[in-house]
């Protein structure tokens, strides 16, 4: 529809409609492409406070409401994820107004902050690439790789397309390739049959160049968290697809789905979010249905299976932390990967607290200290690249 230039009131109205599940979709696109065609040309007010804390006060606020509408609507149909997060960030440029969402309520106040400045850097996209005779290519933004059927950007690796290549998909011994994300780091491949995954920091995924016409399209996440956006076996003549993940292997026809094995926890959790996938992990053989998780423990060789928030598990993918009922140690595992720095916790008696609330990750990792302290009175200190949590 076309864009029309609204006043603060009726801005506010929408975003209140929004909130209190009223708006229509005509709104709802207007939300959209304002967001997307806003120009932040107003130079920032310091008296309203940090711009990066305010702009998360209002973040968690929509987040953490738009998630308890979206429990009831999975229950009925299956969510648009990609959806509920580009209206999150469409609903960020309230704060262009100089109100925010705080306590349920809006306010034209912020809370005041010093000025952040420490020499740790935020997560970006960055990964080393193994060919097959071993030599190694770093892929980072402002780098380009082109070789063969595969190309990069630095933010993502294509493959070429079965399609392209179809005249080549002859039974040959395969070819592989090694993606590696460091701390501090996530990337982006899309597979040679099209199929999109999504590697989250200190992950390590093992590939064909080309897949064998014929044979099962199979991958292995060697350790790490990926999120998998399977293309349909319909599309390959039936070739199924099929991720091992150390002990376990999960077999799909054309899904998506989250697995987070990293080496150092003892659980391997798979999380499905749409489609079906099939689970043989020791004598264990199960079918998923969506929002439907298993945890697999490495030490007694136990699965489990429960229903789930999927929303919790998959918002990495979207450029945010999920700590809905996480522990002080899993917090800081988390922020350790993405941030890639040291942390200490020095006081023992933080682990009792559980933490609830959606950050953003591309922002400075003192904003989410900030917003921890707030919660429970965590008092830390930034030094020589170190936090410690006293």
């Amino acid at each position: 529809m076309k864009q029309e230039k609204l006043n603060k009131e009726d801005f506010l109205k929408i975003v209140d409609n929004f909130l209190n599940g009223n708006s229509t979709i005509a709104e709802e696109e207007i939300l959209i492409n304002h967001f997307e065609s806003f120009q932040f040309d107003n130079e920032w007010k310091t008296e309203l406070g940090l711009e990066e804390d305010v702009k998360q006060n209002i973040h968690s606020k929509i987040l953490s409401k738009i998630r308890n509408e979206s429990k009831i609507e999975t229950k009925v149909v299956s969510f648009n994820y990609k959806r509920f997060f580009k209206y999150a960030a469409a609903l960020l440029i309230v704060f262009s107004t100089g109100y925010f969402l705080i306590n349920n309520e809006l306010t034209d106040k912020a809370p005041v902050v010093t000025k952040i400045k420490n020499n740790i850097p935020i997560g970006t996209d960055k990964a080393s690439l193994t060919l097959e005779d071993g030599s190694v290519i770093s892929l980072e933004k402002g780098k380009i790789y082109n070789k063969e059927n595969a190309k990069s950007n630095g933010e993502k690796i294509v493959y070429t397309s079965e399609k392209i290549a179809k005249n080549r998909r002859v039974k040959e011994k395969p070819t592989y390739n090694y993606l590696t994300i460091p701390r501090g780091g996530e990337f982006f491949v899309e597979l040679a049959d099209g199929t999109n995954v999504w590697l989250n920091s200190d992950s390590k995924i093992k590939y064909p160049t080309k897949f064998v016409a014929g044979e099962t399209r199979t991958v292995e996440l060697l350790y790490g968290e990926a999120y998998f956006e399977v293309s349909s076996s319909d599309l390959h003549n039936g070739d199924k697809f099929k991720v091992i993940s150390q002990e376990q292997e999960i077999e799909v026809l054309g899904t998506e789905f989250n697995i987070k094995a990293y080496k150092e926890e003892d659980v391997i959790k798979t999380t499905l979010v749409e489609g079906k996938i099939a689970l043989k992990v020791d004598a264990v053989n199960k079918v998923l249905l969506p929002s439907q998780q298993s945890v697999y423990n490495k030490n007694s060789k136990k699965v489990d299976f429960k229903e789930i928030d999927v929303l919790n598990e998959i918002s990495w993918r979207y450029g945010e932390f999920n700590f809905n009922n996480k522990t002080l140690d899993e917090v800081m595992t988390v922020l350790s990967r993405w941030y890639d720095v040291k942390i200490d916790v020095q006081n023992k008696d933080n682990q009792k607290f559980r933490y609830i609330g959606t950050l953003g990750k591309n922002q400075n990792i003192e904003i989410i200290l900030l917003t921890l302290k707030n919660t429970n009175n965590l008092k830390y200190e930034i030094t020589d690249e170190k936090i410690i949590i006293k």
